[in-house]
């Protein structure tokens, strides 16, 4: 279920000056199955980008192309691409609107014109993978706490059956707990329903600690793709950029650099835990 990106550049229509472009000559190509990792600083193109992957924008130029078909073509049926490729907006509890946690769950397979019996179960299935209990269903969604509104929100769209899953930070504005949970229940689902997962987020350690490859954007271009280790490597481009690597790896550079020999790709405490036992150990 590959997703290509064809020299896909947006322009501002809003906008009157001539260089006013928010994607610039954007080429890539995401596998099925894969867990991406979308990073760059406020205005670097991000979230527009996320947003022409299921139609919400139209490219100025180039396009877009999911399982082979070009989604722009005139008899492309794009309410069928918005069920295949699902957008978790930032603070998306704020889209709740229902009077229960079930309803708004069940909105979306309702819309698609689905059997009762098949929205119930879709929307069952949806609770249960984002680790809500029956008993909420008749529940407001509007009593629940922020992570619980997270998970909600979420679980409508996992109720669409999506094949790629896109969520533009999704733990923003939780506390550490609550932003646990919600990456643990990431990983879950990218293990388990083996969907296509496109992390977008300003954490570094998140990025570290869940994705499989790394896209860098800078004003509207893609600057950096990669294994997230071998992007990680570039520290210093990353710093040029007003990005960072994860903490654990800044300080162990640091400690390269004091002449311990330390392994360049350390990104998660960890992993840091076992280089620096295997240094003391060397040293007794």
């Amino acid at each position: 279920m590959s997703i290509i990106i064809d020299h896909l550049s947006y322009k501002y229509k809003d906008v009157v000056e001539e260089d006013n472009y928010a994607l610039r000559d954007i080429n890539l190509k995401i596998e099925d199955g894969e867990f991406v990792g979308l990073i760059g600083h406020t205005g670097s193109g991000k979230s527009t980008l996320m947003q022409h992957l299921n139609g919400l924008e139209k490219a100025t130029e180039g396009t877009i192309y999911y399982n082979g078909k070009d989604i722009y073509d005139k008899d492309y049926d794009m309410r069928r691409l918005r069920e295949k490729v699902g957008l978790v907006f930032q603070y998306p509890e704020y889209q709740l609107f229902e009077t229960t946690i079930f309803k708004d769950i069940s909105f979306g397979p309702k819309n698609l014109g689905l059997p009762q019996l098949e929205v119930d179960l879709r929307s069952y299935e949806a609770m249960r993978d984002v680790g809500l209990s029956e008993e909420l269903i008749d529940v407001s969604p509007f009593t629940l706490s922020g992570g619980q509104k997270r998970r909600v929100a979420i679980a409508g769209v996992l109720a669409m059956k999506p094949e790629v899953l896109i969520l533009d930070e999704p733990t923003a504005g939780l506390d550490p707990e609550g932003r646990e949970e919600i990456l643990h229940l990431v990983k879950n689902l990218h293990e388990e329903r083996k969907c296509t997962i496109i992390l977008v987020s300003h954490s570094m350690e998140d990025m570290a600690d869940y994705v499989q490859r790394l896209i860098v954007m800078h004003e509207g271009r893609v600057v950096l793709d990669g294994n997230k280790r071998d992007v990680f490597a570039h520290e210093e481009e990353l710093r040029m950029l007003g990005l960072a690597v994860p903490q654990v790896t800044s300080l162990m550079n640091q400690l390269k650099k004091r002449g311990y020999t330390i392994t360049n790709d350390i990104l998660t405490i960890e992993e840091a835990k076992e280089e620096l036992l295997r240094i003391i150990g060397k040293s007794i």
